[in-house]
Parts: C-alpha cells; structure tokens; sequence
C-alpha cells in the first residue's frame, strides 16, 4: 500500500520542512518490510481567492485532481475526532490489510478543508481541540505516519 500525505502550502527551507521529510523518510523506511511500499509528500499551491469559503473549494479540487481511484481518504480536519496513536495505526494496518492500494491523507491550508472534501473522507481526525497552524498539522501528521509503523513493527519508538 502507497501513502500520500497532501499538503495545502509549500513548506519554505527550514526546520519545519527538514522535520517533515525526516519523519516521513523514516515512515518510508520502516515501512517496506510492512507492506507500505512507499510514502510521499505532495504539496499544493494554496489559493489566491479572496474569500476563504472560495479557497477552500479551489483547494479541494486541487486535492481531488491528486486522488487516486479506489484509494483511501484520511482528512485531518480540526472538527474530526480525536484518536490515539494506537488507534491510529490500526487504522493504517486495517486499509493495508483490506488490499486497498493507496490511502490520501490531507491537510487543508489556512481556512482548512472543504466539507464536501471532508464528507467524502472514511476518516476526519483532529489533533485535539486546539487550532493548529496547517503547517504545523504537517509536521504532527508526518510523525505520526512514521509512529504508527513504528506500533504495527513493535519497535520501542512509541512507548505508551
């Protein structure tokens, strides 16, 4: 199973990028010998509308033209619910496991995401009741990616 994390936003050079790939570098790694052939970053350009509710619809489409068919939809979207890293990775492991090829997990930009874009997703998780800068939400998102192979692999990364 492929795993794509789509980004609304270019990371710029810099601590918040170099975080980014480290931990999704580390989910790609840790994540052949688990039957995750590969994990990628694609990052698209936010929108220059001048209402919010218009960016996040150009936004959408955006995400939609870089869905595969037959996928999996995870959008990580503030009015989601909360989920533990465990449960998380479970969920992984369970669309690995039902022979699904790829699953899409994605952030919006600054406005966050559309909710037709939402209602079409099998998962919406929340990173808690806070509001999250999108580009922070990236960095947690990746890490938690590279967590949860960490649980499926029983390795002492993840020590709850």
């Amino acid at each position: 199973m492929r795993l794509h994390l789509i980004g609304i936003g270019k990371a710029k050079a810099g601590a918040e990028r170099e975080m980014t790939l480290r931990y999704l570098e580390r989910a790609s790694q840790a994540g052949r010998a688990l039957g995750f052939s590969s994990v990628d970053l694609k990052e698209i350009e936010e929108s220059r509308a001048r209402r919010g509710e218009d960016r996040k619809s150009q936004e959408a489409k955006a995400i939609r033209d870089h869905l595969p068919s037959g996928g999996v939809l995870v959008a990580f979207d503030e009015h989601g619910r909360t989920m533990d890293s465990e449960a998380f990775a479970a969920c992984l492991g369970a669309a690995r496991d039902s022979g699904k090829s790829v699953m899409t997990l994605v952030i919006g930009g600054a406005d966050g995401l559309a909710p037709d874009l939402t209602a079409s997703a099998a998962h919406i998780i929340a990173f808690g009741k806070m509001t999250w800068p999108h580009q922070l939400v990236r960095i947690m998102a990746a890490e938690q990616i590279y967590r949860a192979m960490t649980i499926l692999a029983h390795h002492p990364y993840h020590r709850a």
